[in-house]
This record gives structure tokens, C-alpha cells and sequence, in this order.
């Protein structure tokens, strides 16, 4: 995107804004970078897609852009957080935000890497858990789209068939 401001909200068990909207990219860049799975303790465990979802509509509904999208990027079900994900979904549409969830990772037992301060780096695997059909009800009460990105090379195009449809002057 060339002139598209553009924010950062990371959640797990919470949610927060990590960039507040910007046309600055490299602020973007640079605070992206920053975010990490266990992001050094500060946010508990969890998944609060609801959370994430109430957070960054929050931030668009005073926007005057002609059109408000999220992309909700997410690799689990919701477990935490005190609004639900449909609830979060609807308020969102009251406020004019599009929501575009897409789910990663592979179907099945998944392999993710851990830090361990004892025994250093492993590869641990988990039960996925990614909750397809709240998702689409989410990208449908919303008006956008459900997709799942099981490689980096599908997530790529999910993101550029939401860059080709999502136009504005």
C-alpha cells in the first residue's frame, strides 16, 4: 500500500495496539518485527479473537476513510478475553469496519518452535485448534472474507487478492 494508513493491533490472551494508524511504514516495519510469540511475558496465554477484533475497530470508527478493513490473522479458537468474537464482529459492522479473517497453519498436529530457559529451543507439536467456522461467521456478519493460509506462498496471495479488492482513491 502506497498511501493507506495502517495499524497493528497483537493479541493472545488480550489485546493491544502495537501501532496506532500511520503512513509511516518503517515505524510499522520496525514494531512488526518486535512482536513474538511469547512477546517476553507481557500478554497472557490465550486467544482473544473477540478482543482483537473490539480493539481494532475501535481505532477505525472514527475514520473518515472510505473503507475500514482488518485483517484478522490468527492460528487459533477463541480461549480468553471478555467479549465474544460474533458480538465483536457485529459492533464492528455498526461501525463500518470489514473484517477479512484468515486462519494459518495446517489441519492436524502442527509443529511450533519454543524457548525453554532450561533446555534451550525445541520443537514442540500442537493439536490445531483454528476455529473455521467462527472465522467465516465473523468475515460474513462483516462483509469480508474467510481464508486459510497453510504456507507463507498462500498467505502471500491471500493478502494480495485483498489488496487487488479492497481499492480506493
Amino acid at each position: 500500500r502506497q498511501t493507506d494508513r495502517l495499524g497493528l493491533v497483537v493479541f493472545a490472551g488480550e489485546s493491544y495496539l502495537q501501532c496506532p494508524l500511520t503512513v509511516d511504514y518503517n515505524i510499522l516495519r520496525m514494531l512488526l518485527r518486535g512482536v513474538s510469540i511469547n512477546m517476553g511475558g507481557t500478554i497472557p496465554d490465550g486467544t482473544a479473537i473477540g478482543m482483537a477484533i473490539a480493539t481494532g475497530a475501535n481505532r477505525l470508527r472514527h475514520s473518515d476513510a472510505e473503507s475500514k478493513v482488518m485483517i484478522l490473522l490468527t492460528d487459533g479458537s477463541n480461549s480468553a478475553g471478555i467479549i465474544d468474537p460474533l458480538t465483536a464482529a457485529r459492533a464492528a459492522k455498526q461501525v463500518g469496519v470489514k473484517v477479512y479473517a484468515v486462519g494459518v497453519g495446517v489441519q492436524g498436529r502442527a509443529p511450533i518452535r519454543v524457548h525453554d530457559p532450561f533446555f534451550g529451543d525445541r520443537v514442540e507439536f500442537i493439536d490445531d485448534s483454528l476455529n473455521e467456522e467462527i472465522l467465516q461467521q465473523i468475515a460474513d456478519i462483516t462483509g469480508g472474507e474467510f481464508h486459510r493460509a497453510t504456507s507463507l506462498a498462500s498467505l502471500e496471495a491471500i493478502y494480495e487478492r485483498i489488496n487487488q479488492m479492497e481499492r480506493t482513491e
